[in-house]
């Protein structure tokens, strides 16, 4: 019954981050869509429910495993490349990151898993729509797909459910955190 709970709690907390965000967007007279979001404790409250999702994983071990490799975005950063690159390279780095952790995070899904499970993946999916939400009110492109139809180099294969989550928690503490931070308009102050 807390279980049932906690996960009401989580998806009416990345329900009302939205729904400010879409209020924010209607309110008259606003000249961009969506204020935007530079305040890093709106990721750390994601990041938080990824480092839960991850730890939940590793403790449920048995129940919640399944016979098969995830595709996920590699997790480390080095800085001297990463100060290179511009805006448009960091947003397109991260999306597709974003991308690559949905779907394996959503190819969990249909597989018929524990309520435990289960609710990690559902508030995951959710957490990922709002980070993009997030990272769209600073100004930051969407994701577009490349074009050749090969396997994407910053990518890497994962064999359990808890390194599934482990990635995502580490992506979001990394990547994410570093492109939000960096994002020229949360640069010039606006908050």
């Amino acid at each position: 019954m807390i279980q049932a709970g906690h996960k009401t709690v989580r998806k009416t907390v990345g329900l009302f981050a939205v729904l400010l965000m879409v209020l924010e967007w209607t309110r008259p007279g606003l000249s961009s869509p969506l204020r935007p979001i530079c305040d890093l404790r709106v990721l750390d409250h994601f990041i938080k429910e990824a480092w839960d999702a991850e730890a939940a994983m590793r403790a449920c071990k048995d129940a919640c495993s399944i016979a098969t490799n995830f595709t996920v975005p590699l997790t480390r950063v080095d800085f001297d490349v990463w100060e290179a690159m511009n805006i448009e390279e960091k947003a397109q780095e991260v999306q597709s990151g974003l991308h690559v952790l949905n779907e394996a995070i959503g190819s969990l899904q249909a597989s018929n898993q524990s309520y435990v499970l289960q609710s990690h993946v559902d508030a995951s999916i959710s957490n990922i729509a709002s980070i993009r939400q997030v990272l769209r009110s600073v100004s930051i492109p969407e994701y577009v797909p490349p074009a050749s139809g090969g396997e994407d180099e910053e990518t890497q294969k994962v064999s359990s459910i808890s390194e599934l989550f482990q990635v995502h928690s580490n992506f979001l503490r990394g990547k994410v955190r570093h492109l939000l931070a960096s994002a020229p308009v949360c640069k010039q102050g606006v908050s």
